[in-house]
C-alpha cells in the first residue's frame, strides 16, 4: 500500500494495469483485481509526478532529481505480468523536473524544469539497446515556481504554464506561436490539449478556460501540406489532404 499521500493515479489504456504514486519515492503497479504486482522506487528523493503513457506501455516520473525516468511494463504474450525495467531516461536539466507530458504513442515528451528551462523530446528510439532519447528543443521561462506541461497528441504543439500564463509553441520548430498570459488569477495547476489537438484547457482559481491552440492550428497545416507535397498516393487521398487543410483554415 501507499505509505504517504497519493499525489497521481493511472490506469493502462490496454487495461492491463493500474498505477498509484505516492509522494515518497514509491510507484505501485496493481492489476486489475486491486493487488499489487510490481513495486517501483524511484530514488528520486521525492515524486513530483507520475504518470502512465497514453499508449499503456510506460510508467514516468520525475522529482528532486534533474531527470525523468521512464519504466516498460511488460507481459508476456498470453496477458500475465511479466516485470518492469527501465526503459530509458531523459537527461539534460540542471534541478528538479516539476512536470512532464507524453505525445499519443510516446515518440514525443516535453519536460519542464526549476531550472528555468523545458525541453522537447524524441522518445522514438531503441530504448533495448540503450539508445537515449534525442533532446529536439530547449526553451526558456521566466518564473519562479512550479509549471506544468502538455503535448498534443499527434506531438505537433506544446503548450507551458508559467505561473498565471501559458504559451503555445511549435513542436517541430520550437517557435513561440502565441502566449496567453493573466489565464487564471492564481497559477495553472492543470492543463491539458484536446484529442483533436485544437484546444487547451487549462484550470486555476477554481475555474477551467478553454483557449485555442493556435500553434496547433498550425503545426497540423504545415504537416498536411507536407505529406500532399510529398504524397505518391491516389488523387482521392491528396484531396482529402486539401479538404482537412479547409477545415483548419
Amino acid at each position: 500500500r501507499n505509505e504517504r499521500d497519493i499525489i497521481n493515479i493511472g490506469i493502462a489504456s490496454n487495461g492491463k494495469y493500474m498505477m498509484t504514486a505516492s509522494a515518497d519515492t514509491t510507484i505501485l503497479i496493481w492489476d486489475l483485481k486491486g493487488e499489487i504486482i510490481a513495486t517501483i522506487n524511484t530514488n528520486q528523493m521525492t515524486n513530483n509526478y507520475v504518470a502512465v503513457s497514453p499508449c499503456g506501455r510506460f510508467v514516468g516520473s520525475c522529482g528532486f532529481t534533474p531527470d525523468v525516468k521512464i519504466w516498460e511494463v511488460v507481459f508476456t504474450k498470453t496477458g500475465e505480468f511479466k516485470e518492469v525495467k527501465r526503459a530509458m531516461d531523459l537527461k539534460g536539466h540542471k534541478a528538479s523536473v516539476y512536470h512532464f507530458a507524453f505525445s499519443l504513442d510516446s515518440t514525443r515528451m516535453v519536460t519542464i524544469s526549476k531550472d528555468g528551462t523545458w525541453k522537447i523530446w524524441d522518445t522514438n528510439v531503441e530504448y533495448q539497446r540503450n539508445q537515449d532519447p534525442y533532446l529536439l528543443h530547449t526553451g526558456n521561462y521566466d518564473y519562479n515556481g512550479p509549471c506544468k506541461c502538455a503535448i498534443a497528441p499527434d506531438g505537433l504543439s506544446v503548450a507551458i504554464a508559467t505561473g498565471y500564463d501559458v504559451s503555445l509553441y511549435d513542436a517541430t520548430s520550437g517557435e513561440e506561436e502565441e502566449t496567453f498570459n493573466d489565464v487564471h488569477t492564481e497559477p495553472i495547476s492543470a492543463l491539458a490539449i484536446s484529442p483533436s489537438g485544437k484546444y487547451l484547457v487549462t484550470a486555476g482559481d477554481k475555474h477551467l478556460k478553454v483557449l485555442h491552440n493556435v500553434a496547433g492550428y498550425k503545426a497540423s497545416i504545415a504537416d498536411m501540406e507536407d505529406k500532399k507535397k510529398k504524397s505518391t498516393t491516389s488523387a482521392a487521398m491528396k484531396e482529402r489532404l486539401n479538404q482537412m487543410i479547409k477545415e483548419y483554415t
